[in-house]
């Protein structure tokens, strides 16, 4: 009978002390959600403010005009202006041509990296043969391999491409590799246990337990295209104009508010890509995988 009675005095005091853990959980919550959102635009606005103090402070009218001009005189002359040759229109339309050639680069890295990666993971001689040649791509300056590039794919699109894929394949092919050679030992036994063949092999335990690094791996890769893209217009000056090309053009002409335009259109695009292949690593990973899904 005592027991019973002590146990009923403790029970309203446990329920309250779970409800009070729970209501401050929640308040906690509550307080890293505002800072999540009040971080970045207080980093925003130290940046504008920077902006701000810097042509106005440090630099006199004519440097001003010629060096940094202040936010609004940027958004005024670049984002608010549209025009056949003026303002933000030439921008978004060079955008257009930077844009198709870094997906079309992204796109061929990905398929050819995963391809490579899944070579040398076949065979140890493989890796052996073909990994020295992909670290020569990547420790490669691009400017040294330009005037090739112009001789052997021309001025076009074609050689733009060829620079995103040289500079993004290298991430893809180490991401992949590593995610493919992740896959536990014990499972790998279990597989050869039931006799599975190596093609199976690969695509129910080492492809799929890769996907987290793939996906990193084309993070890396998706801002390596445009850099890519930029860098490669500005070298390959003929065919359709690009950011890059047109960021030449602007630094020739002294057009300086069009010249940080371009040169944050170029910035958001790469942002977009980049937030893109997150989302679709999280849509693809959410369900299993903890460093999305969270704990539980």
């Amino acid at each position: 009978m005592t027991d019973v009675q002590g146990t009923a005095a403790v029970a309203p005091e446990v329920a309250a002390r779970t409800a009070a853990m729970r209501a401050e959980l929640e308040r906690k919550s509550r307080r890293e959600a505002r800072l999540n959102w009040l971080a970045p635009i207080v980093m925003f606005g130290l940046i504008i403010a920077l902006w701000y103090f810097i042509s106005y402070v440090r630099m006199d009218a004519v440097r001003r005009r010629t060096a940094l001009p202040p936010p609004h005189e940027i958004f005024t002359d670049g984002f608010f202006v549209w025009h056949e040759r003026k303002g933000i229109r030439p921008i978004l339309e060079s955008l257009l041509v930077t844009g198709r050639v870094a997906l079309i680069g992204l796109l061929i890295s990905v398929v050819l990296g995963i391809a490579v990666a899944i070579a040398m993971n076949t065979a140890k001689w493989a890796e052996k043969s073909i990994f020295p040649y992909a670290v020569v791509l990547q420790v490669t300056p691009i400017l040294a391999l330009v005037p090739l590039l112009r001789n052997w794919f021309g001025f076009g699109i074609s050689s733009r491409v060829v620079v995103c894929v040289l500079i993004a394949i290298f991430p893809v092919i180490t991401n992949t590799l590593f995610g493919l050679q992740s896959a536990q030992a014990r499972h790998h036994d279990l597989f050869s246990l039931h006799n599975v063949g190596p093609v199976t092999r690969l695509f129910k335990l080492e492809l799929p337990g890769a996907m987290p690094a793939i996906f990193t791996g084309l993070r890396i890769a998706a801002g390596g295209c445009v850099i890519g893209a930029v860098v490669g217009d500005f070298f390959f000056r003929q065919g359709a104009i690009g950011v890059g090309r047109l960021l030449d053009n602007y630094q020739k002409d002294t057009r300086i508010p069009e010249l940080i335009t371009a040169t944050i259109c170029a910035c958001i695009f790469g942002i977009v890509i980049f937030a893109f292949v997150g989302w679709l690593s999280n849509r693809m990973l959410r369900s299993w995988h903890d460093s999305v899904a969270g704990p539980t």
